[in-house]
């Protein structure tokens, strides 16, 4: 009989696992599989198993492909399997191509003169996925909110940031979710980073790999009114609820899409933008709707000079500016109170009411 030997985590069983254990087992006629202890587990990846280590071996011994299961106890990183594989003495101990401890294994192997065979990759019969990936779609929230941004954008991005200065935003309801999108596409209200963030992904990561900036997935993260340090990664300075915006606010979908990456290295007057994210940040300090309409306008002035077309002067708007950089999606409209948003929602169709949102 030909044995094989096959060792891992296997925290959260997945159709990759089964794969390589078919492909295992067919080496031979006979598949042990070993997996991490959990006391393994947290001496070497500090973290505690999805399910306690009787009910792993349980399910592992119940897989087609498996015929013995053990469960690893020893310390030495990488090979916590020693003392169970020098008992079996299998005739092959085989690992993925992009096995971390290949010397380790292989001086193991030659105590036994077992062979150290390495299977190449085949194409996945599922979509591949990590027990790291799975954790994180687990625990991804199932709707996030969108987000408006008032001033300082641009400073967000890395190549641009300044120190010393700021970039203000705010999320806003209703909420998205896998299934419900209330908004056009593309849109220039941070539609990437809320997608990210319902599906479990590093949204400011997947922004910064497209040459833009943070702030979309950093306030669709946080939540509520923020102002952020310009600068490489996100750092909170401020944040409020927003409550002082609510029934303020509304958006405008210009009729044409949003495109941020596209335009990023146009030539624009940061200087302007810096000094709107000032004036917004003193307007959310001091919860002032006429110093935050008065950052909203320099900015929109650095937009207008940018080449953007002028937005429609909506009668009792404080203040109007594209959302995002992109030259169309929606343009942000601020309103001293909710009966002059009203009226302005009244005679205009393409306006629609968005509200400051604030999780707790």
């Amino acid at each position: 009989m030909r044995k094989v030997f096959v060792s891992g985590c296997y925290d959260i069983i997945h159709g990759g696992h089964v794969q390589f254990f078919e492909e295992a087992r067919a080496l031979g006629d006979h598949l042990t599989v070993s997996f991490a202890s959990s006391e393994v587990l947290w001496i070497h990846k500090r973290r505690k198993p999805s399910i306690p280590d009787e009910h792993k071996k349980a399910l592992l011994e119940s897989l087609r492909p498996v015929d013995h299961v053990v469960i690893g106890c020893g310390h030495d990183e990488g090979i916590d399997f020693g003392e169970e594989f020098l008992k079996l003495r299998p005739d092959i101990l085989a690992v993925t191509e992009d096995d971390k401890y290949a010397d380790l294994k292989r001086a193991l192997c030659a105590e036994v003169g077992a062979q150290y065979v390495v299977l190449p990759k085949t194409p996945p019969r599922f979509e591949p996925v990590s027990t790291s990936s799975i954790v994180r779609w687990v625990q991804a929230p199932t709707e996030a909110p969108l987000r408006v941004d008032f001033a300082g954008g641009w400073l967000d991005v890395p190549r641009f940031s300044r120190e010393g200065e700021f970039v203000v935003n705010c999320s806003i309801s209703p909420l998205v979710s896998l299934r419900e999108w209330p908004y056009e596409k593309q849109a220039g209200l941070g539609g990437s980073g809320a997608w990210a963030l319902i599906n479990g992904k590093d949204g400011v990561d997947s922004e910064l790999d497209l040459g833009v900036g943070w702030q979309d997935p950093a306030v669709i993260r946080e939540t509520g009114l923020c102002v952020w340090r310009s600068g490489l990664r996100p750092v909170l300075d401020f944040k409020r609820n927003g409550d002082f915006l609510t029934g303020c606010l509304a958006i405008l979908w210009t009729g044409s899409p949003h495109d941020t990456p596209g335009v990023a290295d146009l030539p624009r007057d940061y200087d302007g933008i810096a000094e709107s994210g000032r004036i917004a940040r003193e307007g959310v300090i001091e919860a002032s709707l006429e110093k935050l309409a008065r950052g909203m306008d320099v900015y929109h002035s650095t937009q207008l000079a940018e080449g953007m077309d002028p937005l429609p002067d909506l009668p009792g708007a404080l203040a109007r500016k594209y959302c995002g950089g992109g030259y169309g999606g929606y343009a942000l409209y601020l309103f001293p109170n909710e009966a002059s948003r009203a009226a302005a929602l009244a005679t205009t169709g393409q306006l629609r009411p968005v509200e400051p949102f604030c999780r707790l």
